[in-house]
């Protein structure tokens, strides 16, 4: 986990505590769910890379590569649809600058315009750079949001 996310690395001892037990999960559609004290801290579908839950996420948000959404895009992002590029680079969207591209693959946090956490998590399909010069197509399919199945699961 460190490897992915090296900036949670001075956390990690109050995420996962050393003499504690982190258990895995298993849910429908082939996700492990890493969960200590019934509090999700990441979750991995079969072998794709592992993927803070959105509490850790909001714990440490400055831990995670952040690119934002406008306000038109929040309630497609909120009902489980893809997220398309032009809601990353209209207006209200942000992408990093040149010397800070994300690259396709990365693990990334999606903020939205007027609002103070983060709403989705995932794996970005086509890098910032490629986003910026295209405007168009998908940015990410799938992905752990606000009010999703993940979201919601009781674990006591």
């Amino acid at each position: 986990m460190l490897e992915t996310y090296p900036l949670l690395e001075p956390h990690i001892d109050e995420i996962i505590p050393k003499k504690s037990q982190l258990d895995v999960v298993k849910v429908p559609d082939r996700v492990s769910l890493y969960v200590l004290d019934n509090a999700p801290l990441f979750y991995q579908h079969m072998d794709d890379p592992i993927i803070p839950h959105l509490k850790v996420v909001h714990q440490y948000p400055h831990a995670f590569k952040t690119i934002k959404i406008d306000r038109g895009a929040i309630r497609f992002v909120l009902s489980g649809a893809t997220l398309m590029v032009p809601g990353l680079t209209s207006k209200g969207g942000w992408l990093p600058e040149k010397d800070e591209e994300i690259p396709k693959g990365e693990i990334v946090a999606i903020a939205a315009e007027g609002k103070d956490e983060i709403c989705l998590i995932g794996q970005l399909e086509v890098g910032t750079e490629e986003m910026k010069a295209k405007k168009k197509g998908v940015a990410m399919s799938a992905g752990h949001y606000l009010g999703d199945g993940l979201w919601k699961l009781e674990l006591s």
